[in-house]
């Protein structure tokens, strides 16, 4: 059986979609599984060992007729049996339609439902869901049900051991706090002010002085790394070239400071400590339910829909005293 997923969205979405794919593959085993991603996303697919296609395609540009074109030869040339599709618009309906694909599916909320063979209640348009929980609804469509797995994520072997050789040179074996003062992919006003990453710095080096302090350095966070490490010498800087180093550096964390982001998926797939920043969504829909006395994995909400406007004060109370 051949399957596609067609998911917009960043790096993020491709993480909260996981759970899905790793369904369809219990379900489907000898299944070949594509998917089609905004091209700054498919390096999500670096931790993932599910899927056999990764097929670019910017589904937030003004695609030209050619640009469909491309993808519909793409996706007749697989002959791909299953389709599903998180693209609510009419024009991936009519595309899948064109297709040929024998099965398709998305969520009831489209606006063109003819296209597609099945459609799913979209739970979210009546309450905050989970989207990786929202995500794995549309399995229903092919008798896959339940609820969705925790995201995992396989890290390269090569990059676990990049990882541990920049900490032994580091000297930062005992654990680290890291901070990550970037954003995600397309989340533009995402980032938390260079002032207030210094007073939770300042707070962390006066409560615990021997527990280093690791920023880490993406594309995304590069501007923010370089000015607090301006102002601050002796902050640690660790720069990822890939979202496995990023995984690696994460998974050896005791806590994790970020924007809502990718890097807090991988903190929250891999089990970690995380207190995330959050703007315009909600810590229920993005961050796993909590189940159990402990709580590993913290939102703070801005009142105003922006991160900027979060007072360092209340993370640090969420810090010491949640």
């Amino acid at each position: 059986m051949r399957i596609l997923a067609l998911v917009p969205g960043g790096i993020s979405d491709q993480l909260l979609f996981f759970p899905a794919l790793d369904d369809i593959k219990r379900a489907y085993p000898n299944a070949e599984i594509g998917v089609v991603v905004e091209p700054q996303a498919t390096v999500a697919y670096r931790v993932s060992k599910i899927v056999d296609t990764v097929i670019p395609f910017t589904f937030s540009a003004v695609n030209s007729p050619s640009d469909w074109a491309n993808l519909l030869g793409l996706v007749r040339d697989r002959e791909y049996e299953v389709a599903i599709t998180t693209d609510l618009t009419w024009k991936m309906g009519l595309l899948l339609w064109l297709s040929g694909v024998p099965t398709r599916v998305t969520y009831a909320s489209t606006g063109a439902p003819w296209f597609y063979t099945a459609t799913v209640p979209d739970k979210s348009q009546a309450n905050a869901q989970y989207q990786a929980e929202r995500y794995h609804d549309l399995l229903k469509a092919i008798d896959i049900d339940g609820p969705a797995p925790d995201i995992a994520v396989n890290v390269p072997e090569g990059d676990l051991a990049w990882a541990n050789a920049l900490r032994d040179r580091l000297d930062i074996k005992s654990g680290y706090v890291l901070m990550y003062p970037g954003q995600d992919t397309g989340r533009i006003g995402a980032q938390y002010p260079i002032s207030s990453w210094q007073t939770l710095i300042a707070d962390f080096r006066a409560k615990q002085p021997k527990m280093p302090i690791v920023l880490l350095q993406t594309d995304l966070s590069a501007a923010q790394v370089n000015a607090l490490k301006a102002s601050d010498p002796q902050l640690i800087v660790v720069t990822a070239g890939n979202l496995g180093q990023t995984a690696a550096i994460v998974a050896g964390a005791d806590l994790v400071l970020t924007p809502d982001s990718y890097v807090m998926q991988l903190s929250a797939a891999l089990k970690v400590f995380t207190l995330a920043l959050f703007g315009k969504n909600s810590p229920d829909e993005m961050l796993p339910p909590v189940s159990g006395e402990e709580t590993r994995f913290l939102g703070i909400t801005s009142g105003t829909g922006q991160v900027a406007d979060i007072k360092p004060e209340a993370v640090l109370q969420k810090v010491w005293g949640g």
